[in-house]
């Protein structure tokens, strides 16, 4: 069967149009009818999209979000999401997948005035070029660009360091516990039993990716890092990030099935880094860290007192220091994870485009 695509004519302005309808995808959908019923003005719902299909909506995206998951899946390389891609200068383009191929589109949808919301960290925590592409084309179409989701699953760590940066405030340095899974992780561990353990009662609670390497990597919290320093005016390109990944060398180059069977392998190291750690009073974290030139993405060991030893769960815990915040940092903290406060940091970032341009109508 072929992928369904169905002919989309033209409408009017303002209409929104959704890629991605896995967890995140599905949780906006959810809470876009949630708000919509308490009579929020959303723009009408006029496409959905995954890699199996495109279906239209009409307004009314339950059913058609039914349908579409229900779709055959297509080859990795088909995008049929492109054949209904008629959106034009004022709608809105929400970007709830982790894909490359759909990230590569931001700036172009930008130029033409179209609006971009995204949970998908391969724009702007992607190469430099991408980025300053996004940037330059928002500022030439007046297109608006909504990454709320990008970073803290929509915690006011973006929002936050624009606002001081606008208000002239210099950003020093950012470090944080920047993974729900992480978090989780480092928090679950206490030396008593394998560290694999407990990577894999992370990955069946859903708080890793399926392959437990992607988080495991320090990529996610590399990409986040490119984002918040960007966001600051901490000029950083995406090869200054140091990487101490805790995937080793023999277990990253492993098929899937074959990887988490060896889980194993990050014990003994874990385990050895954990008793140094416990020597010394210290707790282990896996943090980003970003000042001007500079930035490591990896496993610390911090005082029990350190603003980013505290916390639970899979919490993210964000210190900023600035000349305004010197002699003690911002702590920004709260859920880093999870498909329904993503999902709400989308909405979020819909709702004030949507009253944008209503204001500017007026």
């Amino acid at each position: 069967m072929n992928a369904q695509v169905i002919e989309l004519s033209r409408a009017s302005s303002g209409r929104l149009a959704l890629l991605g309808t896995g967890t995140v995808g599905t949780a906006f959908v959810a809470r876009y009818q949630a708000l919509q019923a308490r009579g929020l003005a959303l723009p009408p719902f006029r496409w959905l999209a995954n890699s199996r299909a495109v279906l239209a909506c009409d307004g009314a995206p339950e059913r058609p979000l039914h349908e579409i998951k229900r779709a055959p899946r297509l080859t990795a390389a088909a995008t049929p999401w492109k054949q209904a891609d008629d959106l034009h200068a004022g709608d809105v383009v929400v970007d709830a997948t982790a894909s490359e191929s759909v990230a590569a589109e931001h700036a172009l949808w930008l130029a033409r005035g179209v609006h971009v919301v995204t949970a998908n960290k391969l724009g702007q925590g992607a190469q430099q070029q991408r980025a300053a592409q996004i940037a330059a084309h928002c500022a030439d179409s007046g297109a608006r660009y909504g990454d709320s989701a990008t970073v803290g699953a929509g915690l006011p760590l973006l929002s936050s360091l624009r606002a001081l940066v606008d208000g002239g405030d210099r950003i020093h340095r950012i470090e944080g516990v920047l993974s729900g899974s992480l978090a989780w992780l480092f928090h679950r561990y206490d030396g008593s039993g394998p560290f694999s353990l407990a990577v894999r009662e992370a990955l069946a609670a859903g708080f890793t990716e399926p392959d437990p390497r992607l988080d495991l990597s320090g990529e996610d919290v590399r990409r986040k890092l490119l984002i918040l320093a960007r966001a600051s005016g901490l000029g950083l390109t995406d090869g200054q990030v140091q990487v101490d990944s805790l995937v080793p060398a023999a277990l990253a180059t492993l098929p899937h099935a074959q990887a988490l069977e060896q889980l194993a392998q990050l014990d003994a190291p874990l385990h050895q880094r954990w008793l140094r750690a416990r020597e010394a009073g210290q707790v282990l974290r896996f943090i980003g860290r970003v000042e001007a030139g500079a930035a490591r993405v990896g496993v610390q060991s911090l005082a029990a007192d350190h603003p980013l030893a505290s916390g639970a769960g899979t919490d993210n815990r964000v210190a900023i220091h600035s000349d305004r915040y010197h002699d003690q940092p911002l702590l920004i903290q709260g859920p880093g994870a999870g498909a329904e406060v993503t999902a709400a940091a989308l909405l979020d970032d819909v709702l004030r485009i949507a009253r944008t341009q209503t204001t500017e109508r007026r």
